[in-house]
């Protein structure tokens, strides 16, 4: 099963559709939050249009599970076919436990529990618009990033998990970043 893994769209259009150019044919793709509203505090992206980010979504021709980020209103539901899962979302994927959050819900020691109760192989994350990916005691953390708005100079990034391996994608060139195995 090949997986696309994004976050923080904050209504960029344009982002997402380089987002899936970058995943290629992918069976599902999840969202770790921050869908449609670019936030009082960011800049409003390139490619911001809401309206247009929803349909192509909805239009995607694999199903896109969603996890609510702190960005994301009730009235994006009117939007959006999918339901925005709060305050994570799990699923068990090519045979490992997934935790999908968006990461201003979810910390510190309240996710640690929640991680080792539910024995989570993956835990994926967004908000920070920082790409990130380690592994604690068998545990990969993954932040895609933004692919609409990096932080501290950062590329635009997602992630494609493939197999055993998560990859991590700068949009704009296109290179792989770094790897994980799962």
């Amino acid at each position: 099963m090949r997986i696309g893994i994004i976050s923080d769209t904050h209504g960029d259009v344009k982002a997402w559709q380089k987002a899936i150019k970058a995943f290629g044919q992918v069976d599902l793709v999840l969202h770790a939050g921050d869908i449609l509203y670019h936030g009082p505090r960011n800049i409003i992206p390139e490619g911001y249009n809401p309206r247009s980010l929803a349909e192509s979504i909805n239009s995607f021709p694999s199903p896109v599970l969603i996890a609510k980020g702190n960005c994301d209103a009730e009235v994006d539901q009117l939007l959006i076919n999918t339901p925005l899962a709060q305050p994570y979302l799990f699923a068990v994927l090519n045979g490992k436990r997934v935790l999908v959050h968006h990461g201003h819900f979810l910390l510190g020691e309240k996710l640690e529990e929640l991680v080792i109760k539910w024995r989570i192989d993956l835990c994926i994350s967004g908000h920070t618009h920082l790409a990130a990916s380690t592994k604690i005691e068998g545990c990969a953390f993954f932040n895609p990033g933004s692919c609409a708005l990096p932080k501290d100079g950062g590329s635009p990034s997602v992630g494609l998990w493939e197999g055993n391996t998560l990859k991590l994608i700068d949009l704009n060139s296109l290179t792989v970043l770094s790897s994980l195995n799962i």
